[in-house]
């Protein structure tokens, strides 16, 4: 019987732990309720956003509104105003996908003790938003604003919010050239670049930027000086020294005497479509005691070795005009502004003209001049040689392909290899004479109009005598 009797009691007391259980569970699910949402909890217009400050890790950074964005902590930061509305668009239209309600337990949450705190403050009202662990379930962050309930996200804030103070600089901006008016290096190089269409100073259709050197107008390369404009363009202009320079900190950088200052003047279209002109100003310099001592080691090397040494890895600087802000530059980007010099934008080709331009070739190889004439068939080219048509796409490859290893001002020495009469249908240059000399065992000289210009591959010269071979001779 007193079995029986404990028998009883213990199923008594187990009903009652039941009855309590449900009891509990039906108030907690009373308590906190998880439904489905596609509620907008906060439309904040970003316009009427007076004050923006966030805390997040360590980092505590506070902006105010005035006629721009000011960093509360230094009015001479320069804010980036697109940035800080980046950061306040995701606010316009804020909504959810998931709402707990009549939360107890925010920390189950993360939000007792929130990974970042969003302030805002608009004419009329504050708000203050907690972001807090992220669900790895529905691969979203819970967010609470103060209602009493917890949000999980559609968006989540901290992928904006989670950047440094350096993210939000008003980095200065470098147009994206499509050609110039005019360019002026001064400093390692001086001289200056003027555009000009449809010159009488060129052979080539294709030229459209001059120099002057040694008196006489030279024609450029088209494809380099864009591509120097390009790599000037495409800079990376953001790794900042600092961004409210001194003088003392403008001459640590050697930017009180740049080695190499770019003004490019181009054509843009402002905001009404308009074609206006304006400037663009960089500056570029090496540390200067690096400058000092690469200066004084390739100094001795050469007077050792008698030839330049390989310039070595640099910490380089540019500025852009006026600006407060330096920059520190990859050493590659370094090199390529740098290497602006004239031979570096020059043609490489020994024959800058069009092929198709040519009516005839005198070609002179061990004493004996060659003669092809030509005829224009469509837009095409057709070469004979003592009457009979000839294969001309190896020739002209072959006199196409006469590239500069190097540029020279060096009077030929040796006997000359093979030379070229080319006569154009151009009035301002009628013909070409190339004249290419045996320089040594792997050089040939070039002389073009009588001129020395640079030093080509004796192979590419073996090969356009190779081809001339084959037409002469068969």
């Amino acid at each position: 019987m007193k079995r029986f009797k404990k028998i009883y009691i213990l199923l008594g007391v187990l009903a009652a732990a039941c009855i309590l259980t449900f009891g509990a569970m039906q108030i907690k699910e009373r308590k906190e309720q998880i439904k489905n949402s596609e509620e907008i909890i906060l439309e904040i217009p970003a316009d009427s956003v007076e004050a923006l400050s966030w805390e997040y890790g360590a980092e505590t950074l506070a902006f105010h509104k005035g006629e721009v964005w000011v960093y509360d902590e230094d009015e001479t930061f320069p804010v980036d105003e697109e940035k800080i509305s980046g950061l306040l668009d995701i606010f316009q239209q804020f909504g959810v996908s998931f709402v707990i309600e009549e939360v107890e337990d925010y920390g189950q949450y993360g939000l007792e003790d929130p990974i970042c705190t969003i302030r805002l403050t608009t004419g009329e009202q504050s708000y203050e938003i907690l972001l807090g662990d992220y669900s790895s379930m529905d691969s979203q962050r819970y967010v609470s604003i103060g209602d009493g309930n917890v949000y999980l996200v559609k968006q989540d804030p901290l992928e904006l919010y989670d950047g440094p103070l350096s993210e939000l600089i008003r980095h200065d901006k470098i147009p994206l050239f499509d050609g110039a008016d005019e360019i002026r290096f001064t400093g390692n190089e001086a001289y200056t670049i003027a555009y000009e269409e449809n010159s009488t100073d060129t052979y080539c259709k294709d030229d459209v930027y001059f120099t002057e050197q040694d008196g006489q107008k030279q024609p450029l390369d088209t494809s380099r000086v864009d591509g120097y404009l390009s790599d000037i363009s495409y800079l990376n202009l953001t790794d900042y020294v600092t961004y409210h320079a001194s003088e003392e900190e403008i001459k640590d950088c050697g930017l009180d005497a740049p080695e190499l200052s770019v003004e490019v003047s181009y054509t843009r279209e402002d905001e009404d479509g308009q074609e206006v002109s304006d400037t663009f100003t960089l500056h570029v310099s090496r540390d200067p005691d690096e400058k000092a001592s690469a200066t004084d080691g390739e100094a001795e090397d050469e007077a050792e070795n008698g030839e330049d040494t390989e310039e070595e890895e640099v910490t380089a600087y540019a500025r852009v005009g006026e600006s407060g802000i330096l920059y520190r530059i990859s050493p590659e980007d370094y090199k390529r502004v740098m290497d602006a010099s004239f031979d570096s934008l020059r043609h490489s080709k020994v024959f800058t003209g069009d092929f198709a331009d040519v009516t005839q070739i005198d070609i002179a190889l061990e004493g004996v001049t060659y003669t092809l004439t030509s005829e224009k068939k469509d837009d095409e080219r057709i070469f004979y040689y003592q009457g009979e048509q000839i294969e001309s796409l190896e020739l002209r490859r072959a006199i196409e392909g006469l590239n500069a290893d190097s540029f020279t001002k060096e009077q030929p020495a040796g006997t000359e290899e093979i030379g070229l009469t080319l006569y154009l249908d151009n009035e301002n240059f009628p013909r070409i004479e190339i004249e290419l000399y045996r320089y040594d065992g792997k050089d040939c000289l070039a002389v073009v109009n009588k001129e020395p210009v640079s030093l080509v591959e004796r192979a590419l010269v073996v090969d356009l005598m190779e081809v001339v071979y084959g037409f002469v001779l068969e």
